[in-house]
């Protein structure tokens, strides 16, 4: 049985310690998750290699990537190299070749997101696989059950180095092809929620309950701390403040808010919405604000870096998380944006919705709302507005929550004890 170990490994086995982390996308702005449990995870003192399946075509990095991006393990789709990777491979495992990429085709067949993801990146993962045979990495973790779990499969195939992944949100939720092999052979997979275990545990069988574990993504609590500007009143010169973090897309459900905003502007109550992010719904989201007559309290505010979500989350009197299922079957995990809101101790709103009522637990900790329900996310907003003293009771119920189960360096710190016993030939 695979336990979360609570004892701290040596620091020597952890200086020796070489990780390669695996993802779809680097640097993603949208994915400080990654970004900031790789930084947390070599403050362990473990090496940190990055494999990107591509790289992030971005103009607004954090500035923590950039020097993370000058060491990371970009690759084109086809190069020289690559050919004398498959090359090594072929002579010297060709079975093992031949059955990662049969077994990997065979079951992503069904999915042609899946299926085309595999013939598109496995020159590179091969190639990827030598990398890491050559530069000694010990262990693979995988950012998604998707592409980057699937890499690290066919990485393991090759080379034996064993792997882990997390599985997140729609990663999860939208497809499930080849989970089954990805967990049957990953060292341990982990993920974020009970929700998502036992949704895994459906997948795959009983089996593979006790190789699933949760372990929370987390944030930083000493960057995202509680704020001293909220104002008990509310005026046309200062009005509400609602914040709302995320891409612009369906499964972030912003226009509800927007709906829950107009019938506030309605009942004369003094609000400033603000969407921070943007995306493919951006431009259906301005024409609903200019329908209906949202424009001056309505503000596209574009990308921000993490330092600077960290100062906006000062002003706001709330944050929302209107998530929703989406038409194509994508559905939020968790959302970091919640962690990041309450660790700096404002209250939030959120969907009841997968594993977002484990992280805010409704009048304690935030309130929850049923996804879709604009009227609902209004009377929540009203609510809020009009109660000072719930604001800071649910601001402080919120960081009090987040420091218990959702701080960035314990859950690194019990990442890493995951990773280090495996790699000294112990089961963790």
């Amino acid at each position: 049985m695979i336990e979360m170990m609570t004892t701290q490994e040596p620091a020597a086995a952890r200086r020796s310690a070489r990780i390669a982390y695996m993802m779809s996308r680097f640097p993603k702005l949208t994915e400080t998750f990654i970004l900031y449990e790789i930084l947390a995870v070599e403050d362990e003192g473990v090496t940190v290699e990055i494999y990107p399946l591509q790289r992030e075509k971005t103009t607004v990095m954090h500035r923590e990537a950039e020097s993370l991006a000058r060491r990371a393990h970009f690759e084109p789709l086809i190069s020289p190299a690559m050919l004398r990777s498959h090359a090594y491979f072929l002579r010297r495992k060709p079975g093992a070749y031949f059955k990662a990429l049969w077994t990997s085709l065979r079951a992503t067949w069904g999915s042609l997101r899946y299926f085309a993801g595999i013939l598109s990146f496995f020159p590179k993962v091969v190639h990827f696989a030598y990398t890491m045979q050559q530069d000694g990495v010990q262990h693979i973790h995988a950012h998604f059950v998707s592409h980057p779990a699937a890499a690290a499969f066919i990485i393991h195939r090759l080379t034996d180095i064993p792997y882990s992944f997390t599985a997140h949100g729609s990663d999860l939720h939208r497809d499930r092809h080849m989970l089954s092999e990805k967990v049957a052979e990953s060292a341990f997979a982990i993920t974020i929620s009970n929700f998502n275990k036992e949704v895994i545990v459906d997948e795959c069988g009983e089996a593979a309950r006790e190789r699933v574990l949760v372990l929370r993504c987390g944030v930083d609590t000493t960057l995202f701390r509680p704020s001293t500007l909220h104002s008990a009143a509310f005026t046309p010169d200062r009005p509400f403040y609602i914040l709302c973090i995320g891409t612009l897309h369906e499964v972030k459900g912003q226009t509800y808010l927007i709906e829950a905003v107009r019938r506030l502007h309605e009942q004369g109550i003094p609000v400033s919405c603000n969407f921070i992010g943007d995306g493919p719904d951006q431009a259906a989201l301005e024409q609903q604000v200019e329908a209906a007559g949202l424009s001056s309290v309505v503000h596209f505010l574009g990308r921000k870096t993490h330092d600077e979500v960290a100062e906006t989350l000062q002003h706001a009197d709330v944050v929302v998380a209107p998530s929703v299922p989406s038409s194509d079957g994508r559905k939020e995990g968790i959302p970091i944006v919640l962690m990041e809101a309450m660790g700096s101790g404002v209250p939030v709103i959120a969907s009841d919705l997968s594993g977002i009522p484990e992280l805010v637990i409704n009048h304690q900790s935030g309130l929850l709302v049923p996804p879709g329900d604009a009227p609902g996310l209004a009377a929540a907003l009203e609510r809020l507005a009009a109660d000072a003293e719930l604001r800071q009771q649910l601001g402080a119920g919120g960081r009090v929550r987040v420091l218990d189960e959702f701080d960035l360096h314990k859950n690194a710190a019990q990442l890493v004890r995951l990773f280090v016993p495996e790699m000294e030939g112990t089961q963790p």
